[in-house]
């Protein structure tokens, strides 16, 4: 049996967070002795497998009340000495902070350490403590796993070469539903209100559909980040009196249900790693728009015009040409839906589980 330790800040609902919750269970489901090593407990996490141990790797209340870089270093410790004791067959850690904590934490161990990045690096993996550290760091990864293209040439050679390419694994129970004979009148979004995801454009952007179909609405399905978004977008429903057509949903645990009537679903992102939310409507069969947003996760699996609409970032006019397209032509609507649902052939929970295990068989083989 294989002993997995999987490292990251905490398990609140986010793309990475979902990935390592799904992740984590299907490795203990295949006979896997899988640790969550975590620094934080965050206030709405997702549940994950009874058979996956968490464990509290963060600061204790002693250690928070030290400067920075004592803080640092007690991280750190606290890591490398779970580590010692478990003595896992790997790490694999995910996102910016953890990849370098736990590359770190393993210095001078034969503990191999698989990193992710999760998001687009232009923006989080450029500053200059990464251009020190990714030379440094990230020569002792074992291996990486990027989302898209985009985000693996962004680095160094060295890490590309021993690098993989994985899609978010879509959890099953999106997967095989029917698709509805009648759609509601409805432009459905799921995912975290938070900045990036820029659903003020998809506001902005559905009140000029709302302009030519004034019987349709837009519902969005997502939790609070605490960020502000939530904040700006309640003021902007206000400030146009759009409260009876432009809905604030909250989170749900049900999206399979809450959603797959739709008529469209659209995401406005800025930019993502790979949008969960937008596989997840995909493998419900509904016709999707998305902005075409870097480090290039929708194009990954977007081919325009044959299984959904791409927009260019930014550009709520073109947004709200394409839910109007959508709306208006049912047929292509329904062939792109029917299309898109065979993403679950591609990123079905298995299939993507297959290609993590076989990456880590891989690098412990070595």
């Amino acid at each position: 049996m294989k002993k997995i330790v999987f490292h990251l800040n905490c398990l609140e609902r986010g793309g990475a967070e979902r990935v390592v919750t799904n992740l984590s269970g299907q490795f203990a489901e295949h006979g896997y002795e899988v640790y969550i090593a975590t620094e934080w407990q965050g206030e709405d996490e997702y549940v994950i497998d009874s058979r996956v141990k968490r464990v509290h790797v963060g600061l204790t209340d002693e250690q928070a009340k030290k400067d920075r870089a004592s803080m640092f270093l007690a991280r750190i410790t606290n890591l490398r000495r779970f580590l010692k004791e478990v003595k896992p067959d790997i790490v694999i850690a995910f996102a910016r902070k953890a990849n370098y904590r736990a590359l770190t934490a393993t210095i001078g161990t034969k503990i191999p350490v698989l990193i992710s990045v999760r998001i687009n690096p232009i923006g989080y993996y450029d500053f200059l403590s990464d251009k020190i550290q990714i030379p440094i760091l990230f020569r002792r990864a074992a291996g990486c796993v990027f989302q898209t293209p985009d985000q693996r040439d962004f680095f160094p050679e060295f890490i590309r070469k021993k690098s993989r390419i994985i899609l978010n694994p879509i959890n099953p129970k999106f997967i095989g539903n029917p698709i509805p004979v009648e759609r509601e009148k409805a432009v459905v979004h799921s995912g975290r209100l938070v900045d990036f995801k820029n659903q003020l454009m998809l506001i902005r952007a559905f009140m000029i559909v709302h302009e030519t179909h004034p019987d349709y609405v837009l519902k969005i399905f997502g939790p609070d980040s605490f960020d502000g978004t939530k904040e700006k977008l309640e003021a902007l429903i206000c400030e146009k009196q759009a409260g009876d057509y432009i809905k604030l949903m909250g989170g749900s645990d049900q999206l399979e249900k809450d959603m797959i009537n739709g008529a469209v679903a659209a995401f406005s992102s800025d930019y993502e790693g790979m949008p969960n939310a937008m596989l997840e409507a995909m493998a419900l069969g509904l016709p999707v728009v998305a902005t075409d947003c870097p480090p290039g996760g929708p194009r990954m699996v977007i081919t325009n015009e044959e299984n959904g609409l791409l927009v260019p970032v930014g550009d709520e006019k073109a947004l709200a040409a394409a839910m109007n397209r959508l709306i208006e032509n049912k047929k292509l609507a329904q062939k792109l839906g029917e299309n898109a649902a065979r993403i679950g052939e591609r990123a079905g929970a298995e299939t993507i589980f297959r290609e993590w295990e076989d990456y880590v068989l891989e690098i412990c083989g070595k």
